[in-house]
C-alpha cells in the first residue's frame, strides 16, 4: 500500500458547524426506518449543479512537503469505506484529478476540481431498501499526491481502502477510520434514490440503523456535520480538507515549562507506542517525579538551556532509538557533550578485547605513548567492559543492546577540559602499562568512530554504479539508498534506472547498501525484485475507546511491482545507522529467496511510528516520542529490538576495525562471487 500518507510517516475533531451558501435542506419523506429519528426537512433541495469544487487546507506537520513534490487533488470513491473494505483497490477511472497549490511558509492551501458530467464512480445502494433504484456514488474530496508513474493512483501506484488525511471527511483513526464528519460529494442517477440523513444510535455512517430519505439527482454536497444531514447544490461549493488531529503536531510551545512538560507526559503516558511492552514499559509517575523538579527549577530562574537539558534526561529515560530531542538547545547539550577528550578512540570486537582504533596527533593518549592497536584493560580502575557498561550515552536512546553499547565506548572517553583518567593499556607486542590523561578540547577522536564519519552520500538521495571484478569475473551492480527521507517520487524512479541500468548491462550479480540510511518513509523496494506478497508488520495505536492498542489497518504488504527485475544473486549491506523505514526496506530485501543480508550488526532495532509523536516545546525544542508499533501476526514486536539480521556476519576484529577499507562491501562480493 504505497499512497497511505498516514502511514508515512505517520482522531478527537472539534467539529464546529460547516457553512454553505444557498443552503436548503435535503431530504423529504424519510423513509422512517428509526422511528425517534423523525426530525427531517420537509422538502428536497433543489437549485443549480456543483460543477467545481473549490477549498483550501492548513496542515501543521511536514509530511507532504518532505515527501511529495507532485502535488493535487481529487474525487475518490467512497466504495471502499461504504462497504468498509480496506483494501479495495481504487479504480483508475474513477479517479477525477484538480489543481492544488501549497504555501510551504504558510503551510496553507488551496485547490479546484472540475465535476465530470457523469462521473465513472461505483453505483451502491445505501437506502437499506428504501429504495430499489441504481444507488448513489459516494465520493470525498482528498489531497492525491503523485508518487511514481503517471498522475493517476494506478499501475506500481495503487489506492486502497478511502481517504483519511487532508480529505474533505474527518475519519476517526481510533475507531477503524470511520467516518464521523464533514462533506462528501453524493451523485445520483435519478431522484428515486436515498440517501443517509444522520449516522443512527450507532453512530456510524451506512450501517442498518441510519435513518434516510430521498436524494435529488445529479451532485449533492452533504455535510455530516450537520444533524439532520443538510446537502447544498450551488455551483462552486467549498469543501474544506482537514488535517486529522492525531497527526498534526503538538504544539506546547507557549505554555509554561511545568505545563508544557505536564502535558507531554499525560501525551506519552497513553499514545507512547512501547507501553505495556516488558522492558519498554515506563513508570510515568516515578519519571514525572523525577524529571518535573528540574523543569521546575529551569522555569524559575528562566533559565532555556536548564529546560533543554531537563527534556534531556527525561528522553533517555526510553528504551527505544525513535524518542529524540531537536533544536538548537539540544544541539548544544550535544556538541558540549562531545567537545572534549582524552584524544583516541576505541571499539569493542566480538571477543570482548577493547582496542584503540584512533589516536589524535599530539593528543593526551598520543603523548602518553598509547598506539593504535593497544589493548585496553582498565579505566579509571575498572575492567575496560564494566566501564563502557556504566556510560550514559547522551546521544540515546536506544533500541538494542548493540546500539547503546557502541555509543558507551566512545562517549566513555569524553569528559570536561582538566578531567583526568587512569588507563591501563597494552600496546601491540608489550606488557600492560598505566597512564593518566587529562582531557581536552578535541573532537577528532570522538569523530573517528561515528558510524558514518568519512561518509559523503553526495547530492542525490540514491547512487549507483557498476563496478569490474576484474577479468573473467562478473561485473556487480552496486546501488546505495542514502536516505528515504525525500521525495519519494525521486526515489522509487532512481532505484528503477539503476536496476534498468544493470539489467541493460546484463549485470547478474546486485548489491544494495542501506548502511547509513536513518529513515524516512518505507518504499516497498522489494516489489520490484519478487513476484509475490511480502507481509510486513501491522501497525496498532492506542485506542481510547477500548484502552488498548489496536489495529488501525490491515498488515503491511510490499505487492509486486508491475515492472520486474530479476539478477542471478542479490546482496544487502546492512549496520546499526539503518533505522525505521530503512530497515522496513531491509526486511523486505530479506524475504526475496536467496538474497544476502551482509553485515557487521544488524540492522538499528528501531521500528515504530512518529508521524502522530511530534511535540512542540517551549525555546524552540521539539520532541519525537513514537505512537504507533508494529507487530507480528502474534502480536510480538517486529523488527523492535531486534533488527534485521546479517545472514554473511563480517566479524568486528581488529583487522576490520582497523581497516582503511569497505570490509562490508567486500564481504558482500566475495559471496557473490563464490556463489
Amino acid at each position: 500500500m504505497k499512497r497511505n500518507l498516514k502511514w508515512l510517516g505517520f482522531i478527537v475533531v472539534a467539529m464546529g458547524t460547516l457553512t454553505l451558501a444557498c443552503q436548503t435542506s435535503l431530504f423529504s419523506s424519510p423513509v422512517n426506518l428509526i422511528p425517534s429519528l423523525t426530525n427531517l426537512p420537509s422538502s428536497a433541495a433543489q437549485g443549480p449543479q456543483p460543477l467545481e469544487i473549490t477549498g483550501n487546507f492548513n496542515y501543521t506537520n511536514d509530511i507532504i512537503t518532505t515527501y511529495y513534490v507532485e502535488h493535487e487533488v481529487a474525487l475518490v470513491d467512497m466504495y471502499g469505506f461504504v462497504t468498509r473494505n480496506q483494501e479495495w483497490e481504487i479504480p483508475v477511472d474513477s479517479q477525477v484529478l484538480g489543481f492544488l497549490q501549497i504555501d510551504e511558509s504558510a503551510k496553507h492551501g488551496t485547490y479546484r476540481l472540475e465535476l465530470p458530467e457523469r462521473p465513472l464512480g461505483t453505483l451502491v445502494n445505501v437506502s437499506h431498501g428504501a429504495s430499489q433504484g441504481q444507488g448513489v456514488q459516494v465520493w470525498a474530496a482528498t489531497y492525491w499526491p503523485n508518487i511514481t508513474g503517471g498522475p493517476y493512483s494506478e499501475g506500481d501506484d495503487v489506492s486502497r481502502g478511502w481517504p483519511n488525511y487532508l480529505a474533505s471527511v474527518i475519519t476517526d483513526p481510533q475507531n477503524h477510520d470511520e467516518v464521523t464528519g464533514g462533506k462528501l460529494v453524493v451523485w445520483s442517477p435519478d431522484n428515486g434514490e436515498y440517501f443517509p440523513t444522520g449516522f443512527g444510535p450507532d453512530e456510524k455512517l451506512f450501517t442498518k440503523d441510519d435513518p434516510v430519505g430521498p436524494i435529488p439527482a445529479g451532485y449533492s454536497i452533504v455535510d455530516l456535520s450537520q444533524n439532520p444531514f443538510k446537502v447544498s447544490q450551488e455551483a462552486k461549493p467549498d469543501l474544506t480538507l482537514y488535517e486529522p488531529p492525531d497527526v498534526a503536531i503538538k504544539d506546547f510551545s507557549r505554555l509554561s515549562y511545568t505545563e508544557a512538560f505536564r502535558q507531554t507526559v499525560d501525551f506519552a503516558r497513553t499514545e507512547y507506542a512501547f507501553n505495556g511492552i516488558p522492558g519498554k514499559q515506563l513508570d510515568w509517575d516515578a519519571l514525572y517525579n523525577q524529571i518535573e523538579p528540574l523543569v521546575a527549577a529551569a522555569e524559575r530562574t528562566h533559565d532555556p538551556k536548564q529546560f533543554a537539558l531537563a527534556m534531556k534526561q527525561f528522553t533517555l529515560a526510553f528504551h527505544d532509538g525513535h524518542t529524540s530531542l531537536a533544536g538548537s538547545l539540544a544541539d548544544q547539550i550535544d556538541q558540549e557533550s562531545t567537545a572534549s577528550g582524552y584524544g583516541f578512540a576505541i571499539r569493542e570486537l566480538d571477543s570482548g578485547q577493547v582496542i584503540v582504533v584512533y589516536l589524535t596527533s599530539g593528543g593526551p593518549a598520543d603523548q602518553a605513548g598509547i598506539q593504535v592497536g593497544a589493548q585496553v584493560l582498565q579505566f579509571d580502575g575498572k575492567p575496560i567492559g564494566e566501564a563502557i557498561g556504566q556510560v550514559q550515552a547522551l546521544d540515546g536512546p536506544f533500541s538494542t543492546s548493540y546500539g547503546l553499547r557502541y555509543q558507551q565506548a566512545r562517549y566513555l572517553l569524553r569528559a570536561s577540559p582538566g578531567t583526568s583518567a587512569q588507563v591501563e593499556f597494552a600496546n601491540p607486542g608489550i606488557g600492560p602499562q598505566t597512564v593518566t590523561l587529562r582531557a581536552v578540547q578535541e573532537t577528532d577522536s570522538f569523530d573517528a568512530t561515528q558510524i558514518d564519519w568519512n561518509y559523503q552520500p553526495g547530492p542525490m538521495p540514491e547512487t549507483y554504479t557498476i563496478y569490474s571484478t576484474g577479468a573473467g569475473s562478473p561485473d556487480i551492480g552496486y546501488v546505495r539508498i542514502n536516505t528515504n527521507n525525500d521525495d519519494l517520487s525521486l526515489l522509487y524512479r532512481l532505484f528503477t534506472h539503476a536496476l534498468q541500468t544493470f539489467a541493460d548491462n546484463q549485470v547478474s550479480n546486485v548489491v544494495i547498501d542501506l548502511r547509513v540510511n536513518s529513515g524516512g518513509s518505507p518504499l516497498g523496494l522489494a516489489g520490484y525484485l519478487s513476484n509475490q506478497n511480502i507481509t510486513e508488520g501491522q501497525l496498532e495505536y492506542y485506542s481510547a475507546k477500548t484502552g488498548k492498542f489496536e489495529a488501525e489497518e490491515p498488515p503491511n504488504i510490499i505487492y509486486p511491482d508491475q515492472t520486474q527485475f530479476r539478477f542471478q544473486h542479490l546482496a544487502v549491506l546492512v549496520d546499526q545507522f539503518c533505522y525505521s523505514a530503512c530497515e522496513l526496506e531491509a526486511y523486505g530485501f530479506s524475504q526475496i529467496p536467496g538474497v544476502q543480508i551482509v553485515g557487521q550488526y544488524p540492522t538499528a532495532g528501531t521500528e515504530a511510528e512518529v508521524a502522530r509523536g511530534q511535540v512542540n516545546l517551549p525555546e524552540g525544542i521539539s520532541l519525537q516520542i513514537p505512537t504507533g508499533r508494529f507487530v507480528n501476526l502474534d502480536g510480538s514486536l517486529f523488527l523492535e529490538g531486534r533488527g534485521v539480521m546479517p545472514t554473511v556476519k563480517v566479524p568486528v576484529d581488529a583487522n576490520t576495525v582497523q581497516s582503511d577499507q569497505d570490509v562490508v562491501l567486500q564481504a558482500a562480493v566475495n559471496a557473490l562471487l563464490s556463489r
